[in-house]
């Protein structure tokens, strides 16, 4: 198979150190790779690397003549947010007219109409900024993509295009994603980057990271056994040059300068043993002694808005969550997801005078928000002050001394401690945050996406945290493994309205059937041969015969052991499914 990028004994030094060292790899024609690691291990610059766009300290990057290589960064390039999505696609071809025509055909094979291509480049959405950037890397015609995070900040169906768009890409790429669902259904090769290194698997990501840790213990015991037979020979080592020196032997001493030859190259050639992730997320919370934590249960329904007096986005009614909750909030973006834990978060802060009518809250709850702005932590604070707001909340948490302690548990050194806040990169100041709501141990969390700046332990590690936290909570995030583990409750915002489904499964198919949500286009690659693909219609009529299974199912039962609510979300599901089949009017 052809090789297009190949590399030797790469080095780079940055400000903290080497971030890459030896590291020797080759991309081939066809190659659908995920570039897995935590956080400022490299990944992105990396990609850098690949790109040309940044410079090694040492070694070799030898590019094929036949690679056409596109870069498609995580962030828009700043002179576009002016333009309209019509001129910053032109832009990247405006001296090749002869590729000007391909535009209005790559519009629609991304998903824009021709109002959507004359809006500002600054008014689109997180997801809308992906397909641009990609449409701007199609117009070039690549065979190698670099996706520096691309499903940073998408909503499920841009995320559902997106999985779409790389299963049928005929080209090669590598994708730096922290989502391992979508890393899973479109890769066949993972490269994890770890302790300045590379460690190459012809697998997709979660069977990549079982073979890691299954590798990480066979060091950890082939270590372990040559550090016993190392420390055996330095004992040996030590008793020789002491006789030696005792009875004057000079036969003992070179025995013992043999054996001290013989440690040094033992550990020289010694397993490497990985010091593994900088930190380990975890969230302390307590359980309350109520009914209820939070009720959505007005005669009116609560109006949820952007902003006071702009446009409803949607209401939602008769709707509460209890102690052990823990609810997903999905929708696509704009929908209205993050207005509705800000509107909450106000109203919890807010006097009892002020207490609305269509939004109640548990008065003795203790409540944590976290912001995916995360301008919650001060900029100017240090690291330790910063995490004060926390920790006065929880006596064992107060002291100065607690606070160290858990910024070093946190992958904080003491000598950081008095750096500050705004200096943080993003996923470090994500880690602060966490940090903060572990120390308060709150009944309520309200999470405003908090995978954003999370790798996929740290992901994995909130979805295990929040399956053991004790209080209740609500969730927005479009993180599909995550969703799946740690919540048990599934509101949908959709046709400006916020209902309950009763799992994962129908939630996204009720996102997908509409819902104020476009239909997701199809990529302008072509299917591979022979893979069967499954129309709406097809989707649909499933559907409709599970559905009408599960009805008939619970209909059956003695009616003490029916769901009442179930049902009610089932014939709803199955009118609109009616509808979009013309079964019905």
């Amino acid at each position: 198979m052809t090789t297009l990028i190949s590399t030797q004994a790469l080095h780079l030094e940055s400000h903290d150190g080497f971030l890459f060292s030896e590291l020797a790899f080759t991309l081939r024609q066809g190659d659908r790779i995920g570039l897995i690691g935590h956080n400022g291990c490299g990944k992105s610059t990396l990609l850098g690397l690949l790109s040309g766009k940044r410079v090694a300290t040492s070694g070799t990057i030898h590019a094929a003549r036949a690679c056409r290589l596109q870069h498609v960064e995580q962030h828009l390039p700043a002179g576009l947010a002016s333009l309209s999505l019509y001129d910053a696609l032109l832009a990247p071809v405006l001296e090749h007219p002869e590729l000007h025509w391909r535009i209005d055909s790559l519009l629609a094979e991304l998903g824009f109409d021709a109002a959507t291509a004359q809006v500002p480049v600054r008014s689109l959405s997180g997801g809308q900024h992906t397909r641009l950037l990609l449409g701007r890397a199609l117009l070039q015609e690549p065979n190698v993509l670099l996706l520096d995070e691309p499903s940073n900040h998408l909503d499920l169906p841009s995320l559902l295009w997106l999985e779409q768009f790389l299963a049928r890409w005929r080209g090669a790429f590598i994708l730096v994603s922290h989502d391992q669902r979508l890393l899973d259904n479109v890769t066949t090769r993972s490269w994890i980057l770890r302790d300045g290194r590379i460690y190459d698997f012809d697998l997709p990501c979660g069977p990549a990271l079982t073979a890691l840790a299954e590798s990480d213990v066979a060091a950890a015991a082939r270590h372990a056994a040559e550090q016993k037979e190392i420390d055996r020979l330095a004992v040996s080592s030590k008793r020789l040059a002491v006789w030696g020196q005792v009875y004057d032997n000079e036969n003992l001493a070179r025995k013992a300068k043999t054996m001290q030859r013989r440690i040094a190259k033992l550990k020289d050639e010694q397993a490497f043993v990985s010091d593994g992730a900088p930190w380990r997320l975890s969230l302390h919370g307590k359980a309350l002694v109520a009914k209820q934590l939070l009720a959505l249960d007005a005669l009116d329904a609560l109006a949820v808005r952007a902003v006071p007096e702009s446009p409803v986005l949607f209401h939602a009614n008769q709707l509460w969550l209890k102690p052990g909750d823990r609810v997903a909030l999905l929708g696509a973006n704009g929908s209205g997801k993050s207005s509705l834990l800000r509107l909450c978060w106000q109203a919890m802060q807010a006097d009892e005078e002020d207490e609305r009518l269509d939004l109640r809250f548990h008065r003795a709850a203790n409540v944590g928000y976290y912001d995916q702005s995360l301008q919650q932590l001060a900029d100017e604070a240090d690291l330790s002050d910063a995490l004060y707001p926390f920790a006065v909340q929880n006596e064992a948490s107060r002291s100065q001394l607690a606070r160290r302690q858990a910024l070093i548990s946190a992958g904080f050194a003491y000598a950081r401690h008095g750096q500050k806040v705004a200096t943080l990169s993003g996923g470090e100041r994500a880690r602060l945050l966490f940090l903060g709501l572990s120390l308060a141990s709150y009944h309520l969390l309200l999470l405003d996406e908090p995978s954003n700046h999370l790798d996929l332990q740290g992901k994995a590690e909130l979805g295990v945290a929040l399956q053991g936290f004790e209080g209740g909570c609500l969730l927005v995030s479009h993180d599909r493994d995550l969703v799946e583990i740690a919540c048990n409750r599934f509101w949908v915002v959709a046709d400006g309205k916020l209902e309950e489904w009763p799992d994962a499964a129908s939630a996204y198919a009720r996102l997908s059937l509409g819902g104020g949500v476009s239909p997701l286009p199809q990529p302008c690659m072509e299917a591979p041969a022979l893979v069967p693909v499954q129309s709406d219609i097809d989707r649909q009529l499933e559907r409709l015969c599970e559905l009408e299974q599960l009805l008939a199912g619970d209909l059956a039962r003695k009616p003490r052991h029916q769901k009442p609510a179930s049902q009610r979300v089932w014939r709803e599901e199955l009118e609109q499914l009616n509808r979009a089949l013309g079964i019905t009017s």
